[in-house]
């Protein structure tokens, strides 16, 4: 194990520590994809398979690596997810999505989502209202929220950690922006910290996920693992935790499938990896890396804050609970 810190550098020293010194097979990593980008470099250089749980920048897997694979979707089908909940909610709801604030910080993960969610909104005929660009972590974020209320977006987009996360909802509160739908890109949005610290400011936010926990309504075996993760841990399942739960058992089943703790016949196995979505817990088509390294089944769903809890609201025809659409005032 190696924390770093959500420093790039750290993650860089610590990844070349774990390949020389403890002679790992295999990283799984590693969070803020800022930090997975140096790390999957060093993995690189040594040959060793680098599995990337959860971090979501699509630049990660077009870099022409050999040893790099990530299990969970980028945020281009995230995004992608996104506006076609846009189209849906027009088409199947009455509900016209026309213009977007985004909100994003200024490592890979926030510029990298930007980036894409700016094009979609270009190629979708929807305006991009207002355009704010944050330094990750900071101290304040007031003047930024006030150019996000000046905007008059209806619909606010941003791309945060859970800090930011925090922050940017206290700051609404406290300077009575109300746009009337948060679309976010899970990250901070998806976190239980989250919930507990901005208590009932966070429902009706929408947020794009990987998991949901109400898929036990209809897969049972959600609800068993959950269980078995909620005696360990103390906490229910999470968008993150779950992904991160789905790598390790991605890259045990590797293992297991090579017979072997060579990281040559490990990253051979990952190669061939075939998972139908109905033997893991995530709401995927399977498990299969393409020529990048890249899960090309991992479907993306939309969850939303309803009374204190994540609901799959999206995609609609397997959604658990119909979407509430404007947030509820609060």
């Amino acid at each position: 194990f190696a924390d770093h810190q959500a420093d790039p550098q750290k993650g860089r020293a610590e990844a070349e520590r774990l390949i020389t010194e403890n002679k790992v097979s295999a990283i799984i990593g590693a969070y803020h994809s800022a930090v997975a980008a140096v790390v999957s470099q060093v993995a690189e250089r040594y040959q060793v398979p680098f599995l990337a749980a959860d971090s979501s920048s699509p630049s990660l897997h077009r870099r022409n690596l050999k040893w790099f694979f990530r299990t969970s979707a980028h945020d281009e089908m995230f995004s992608q997810a996104m506006f076609d909940f846009y189209k849906d909610m027009k088409e199947k709801k009455n509900i016209t999505v026309d213009q977007v604030a985004m909100f994003y910080e200024d490592t890979i993960f926030g510029t990298d989502s930007s980036n894409i969610q700016r094009k979609l909104a270009g190629e979708r005929g929807i305006k991009v209202a207002g355009d704010i660009k944050y330094r990750a972590n900071s101290p304040s974020l007031t003047s930024e929220v006030q150019q996000l209320k000046s905007s008059g977006a209806p619909v606010l987009m941003p791309s945060s950690y859970t800090t930011d996360a925090i922050l940017l909802l206290k700051t609404m509160g406290e300077l009575g922006y109300k746009p009337q739908g948060i679309v976010a890109q899970a990250a901070g949005f998806a976190e239980q910290a989250f919930l507990q610290a901005v208590g009932d400011k966070a429902e009706g936010i929408i947020s794009r996920s990987s998991f949901s926990l109400d898929l036990s309504e209809k897969r049972p075996m959600v609800a068993k693992v959950n269980e078995m993760y909620k005696k360990r841990s103390g906490k229910d399942l999470n968008d993150n935790s779950a992904r991160q739960l789905m790598a390790v058992l991605v890259m045990a089943d590797a293992i297991d499938r090579a017979g072997s703790i060579k990281n040559e016949d490990i990253r051979g196995a990952l190669q061939k990896t075939d998972i139908p979505g109905d033997k893991t817990i995530m709401p995927w088509a399977n498990v299969r890396f393409d020529e990048n390294g890249q899960n090309t089944g991992a479907t993306p769903v939309l969850i939303q804050v309803q009374d204190g809890v994540y609901r799959s609201v999206w995609p609609f025809e397997t959604a658990s609970r119909p979407v509430v659409w404007p947030i509820p005032a609060r």
